[in-house]
């Protein structure tokens, strides 16, 4: 029923036994120019072959779930007009009346798991939004994290949201929420927070263990795997404050809401910070990627 296409290089991976590691496609469509954004992902692909596992990007084109896009497939990904963004709700919906969108947290990690990839590298998640206490605005993807089981490798929840409360309803859900060789949970642009992580490992084999554990246990859901941003590359967290703030007051004042709140923010602060937080995006989401793909070389041995 599920039109699932593997790329060449990973279902050669699959065959081989070798790890692979989930990259979603919302961050070439909507988080950055052409031909940056292809640019940008390559990079990131490459990170993770250089760590030795295989990147399948993964995204829904013409109806068909992609899993893994060969380097023609990513460019006109890249290039392409009117692309959907997907999360739990509409993803079957596009696959059914043959449209082309690019994943989330949440529809790739649903992807992820019928490719029966366990490990996805992306930059944050989403979370919940400021003012959810009115708006209700909470996104998908902590749901997902709680039923899906996919360890999710990412620089905190975007520095956008309302981080407490996001992790008041991670725990409620019962996501393990483990914070990267820190203490502090981090904040997506900005490698530490005034927020203690829940729990803390520092070194992909612990991790991978404790994904084997849950597996074993038989609890649903996947893992958060904070990983901060390299200090080299963060904005610091008192810098952005009042540029976040700024933004979003400019958001309410336009009525901005659901799907459209995360890139109109991300762009309002992309300007404040004079392109900034783009590179400090780009560096963490490699930052992920590299960890990923050494929690998926350590879950692949723990098989063998």
């Amino acid at each position: 029923m599920i039109d699932l296409r593997l790329s060449a290089e990973v279902h050669a991976a699959r065959v081989a036994g070798k790890p692979v590691v989930a990259l979603e496609s919302t961050i070439i469509t909507h988080g950055m120019p052409y031909p940056q954004n292809v640019e940008t992902a390559r990079l990131v692909e490459q990170d993770i072959r250089d760590a030795g596992a295989v990147p399948a990007t993964i995204a829904v084109i013409e109806g068909h779930l992609h899993v893994g896009l060969d380097p023609e497939r990513l460019t006109a990904l890249g290039q392409a007009k009117g692309v959907a963004k997907l999360s739990r709700a509409d993803m079957a919906a596009c696959m059914a009346t043959g449209g082309t969108g690019a994943t989330t947290v949440a529809a790739t990690m649903i992807a992820a798991r019928h490719a029966g990839i366990e490990v996805f590298a992306t930059g944050g998640i989403g979370g919940v939004h400021k003012g959810a206490e009115q708006s209700f605005d909470i996104s998908a993807d902590l749901h997902e994290l709680a039923q899906t089981p996919v360890t999710v490798v990412a620089a905190g929840a975007k520095a956008i949201l309302d981080l407490p409360k996001t992790l008041e309803v991670l725990e409620t859900l019962g996501v393990p929420v483990i914070a990267y060789g820190q203490d502090s949970f981090p904040a997506f642009w900005s490698s530490t927070s005034d927020l203690p992580a829940p729990l803390r490992m520092d070194d992909a084999a612990s991790i991978a263990l404790a994904h084997a554990m849950r597996r074993a246990l038989g609890l649903p859901g996947g893992q958060l795997v904070a990983n901060p941003i390299p200090a080299a590359d963060q904005i610091a967290a008192e810098e952005l404050a009042p540029i976040i703030a700024h933004a979003q007051a400019q958001a309410d004042a336009q009525d901005v809401s659901g799907k459209a709140v995360t890139p109109f923010l991300l762009q309002a602060i992309f300007e404040a910070t004079a392109g900034r937080s783009l590179t400090a995006n780009i560096a963490l989401v490699r930052n992920n990627a590299r960890l990923a793909a050494a929690i998926a070389q350590e879950l692949g041995a723990l098989g063998r």
